[in-house]
């Protein structure tokens, strides 16, 4: 996720690629205009073009982009997505068409479920501790499907840094809030989230480290939270544990 530009491995899995399917919404940054370029000689096609526009968040200036292209922390936006991979290599493979109506259907009935669960496991959390704070703004969409509320230190972006103004501002509100825990990110520097925590020490409130949570990346490959429905899980449970 927000790659500014390709390795020479990457480039050569695109290369080989029959067809090439990515998030969209300009998560991919300037691969952007590599994927433009493939999608003249071959399918390049955006799992977000049919979420629904209500099901959209506005995005940011820094994202290049007129929404939030963090769409898959809606599970329900994810399922959206597993119809437009089904449809589109329905079309473009009409021989295996019935597989992958099949495949689909039994992804989307646990996708379903994924969806439910996150529903009622965070509902579980006290109102008052219902607060998600993360590292940078990625869980808007999370926040919004599963009602708790997000504070991202940083902007959208893993390449933008958090400012003192920031750490301060989000420091206060823990403090004011007697937020209790605070999340880090597999794929961000904990350094600013280590600041607010160490200021908010200052002022006689402890806050901990509510664990880890996978934001703009997985678990490692062949492991439970390197698949999406295992990833979402292991937040949840994180959230949870930390907050309830």
């Amino acid at each position: 996720p927000h790659l500014y530009k390709a390795s020479q491995g990457d480039m050569r899995k695109l290369d080989l690629a029959d067809v090439i399917f990515y998030n969209g919404l300009h998560l991919e940054g300037k691969m952007q205009d590599i994927l433009e370029k493939i999608s003249k000689q071959r399918p390049v096609i955006s799992v977000s073009k049919n979420v629904a526009q209500d099901h959209l968040r506005a995005g940011s200036p820094e994202m290049g982009s007129e929404h939030d292209p963090h769409i898959w922390f809606n599970v329900q936006n994810w399922m959206s997505a597993v119809e437009t991979v089904r449809d589109e290599l329905s079309a473009l493979d009409a021989v295996h068409a019935e597989e992958y109506k099949a495949n689909a259907e039994s992804y989307l009935t646990e996708l379903r479920e994924l969806d439910d669960y996150t529903r009622e496991q965070i509902a579980s959390i006290p109102e008052a501790q219902r607060v998600l704070v993360t590292a940078h703004d990625a869980f808007g969409y999370f926040g919004d499907a599963y009602h708790i509320q997000v504070r991202g230190l940083q902007g959208m972006s893993t390449e933008s840094e958090a400012g003192s103004q920031d750490v301060t501002k989000l420091r206060d509100y823990l403090v004011e809030h007697k937020i209790k825990a605070i999340f880090v990110e597999s794929s961000v520097p904990r350094k600013a989230i280590d600041a607010v925590i160490q200021g908010a020490a200052q002022q006689g409130h402890i806050i901990k480290v509510g664990g880890e949570l996978y934001s703009d990346a997985m678990g490692e490959e062949g492991t439970e939270d390197g698949t999406y429905i295992g990833m979402v899980k292991h937040n949840v449970n994180t959230i949870v544990k930390a907050l309830k």
